[in-house]
């Protein structure tokens, strides 16, 4: 049955197309054993992913979604993980399974396909290479890309305006509550993938429109 008929679908990346928490726990932990701390667990670092790196550096620092970090540790732990993360983005991260299957059948159907995430430009277009999924995308919207990032409308909004499509006739496939918040603000349908990056909520509690276990699964609703 289709529930859908979107004319541009913007995806984001980390825990929607690539599962980047190997490459991000990796940095994490050379990033605590540099500053003379108790590495995490991936697991735990699972739960901070999705908010750009900033907020990982002092979710690392702190063991806390959200809590206040000394500025001088902060910044001196800043600069270690974006050294470490810049030749660790992609050297352990994957593609999940069915995206690039997914992403083959969305555009041989004609739909205008964009990448939207809140990781940084100098991050994000290195990992869409490397694991061979850059040319998808008429364009990518990083986390620097605008003055404000998810769960802000404003690069949904941009997306839309871009392509010259009104924001009723657009898609957001993410896994998070931001792509939920950011897609309702911005008047976008948002499809959520059930095994993505939510702080270790149940992403059904934010109330997309649809959740899927699998990218296969969108031909069924589009």
């Amino acid at each position: 049955m289709k529930f859908f008929n979107p004319k541009l679908i913007m995806i984001d990346v980390d825990g929607t197309l690539i599962d980047s928490v190997p490459d991000l726990a990796y940095c994490v932990n050379e990033l605590m054993r540099a500053m003379n701390r108790t590495p995490w667990s991936e697991a735990k670092v699972r739960h901070w992913v999705g908010n750009g790196v900033p907020k990982l550096v002092e979710r690392s620092l702190t063991g806390e979604l959200e809590a206040s970090v000394n500025k001088q540790d902060f910044d001196k732990a800043y600069l270690i993980f974006l050294e470490l993360y810049s030749v660790n983005t992609s050297v352990r991260s994957c593609l999940y399974s069915g995206v690039k299957e997914s992403l083959d059948y969305l555009k041989q159907q004609g739909y205008i396909l964009g990448c939207v995430t809140n990781k940084a430009k100098q991050f994000t277009l290195p990992i869409l290479k490397d694991l061979g999924i850059f040319d998808y995308f008429r364009l990518v919207v990083s986390g620097d890309t605008l003055a404000k990032k998810k769960p802000d409308p404003l690069p949904l909004l941009h997306s839309a305006e871009f392509f010259n499509v009104n924001p009723k006739d657009c898609l957001m496939l993410g896994d998070s509550i931001s792509d939920v918040a950011a897609s309702r603000a911005a008047g976008f349908k948002v499809i959520c993938m059930s095994y993505g990056y939510n702080h270790g909520k149940d992403i059904q509690d934010a109330n997309p429109d649809l959740v899927i276990d699998s990218m296969f699964e969108l031909k069924d609703y589009l």
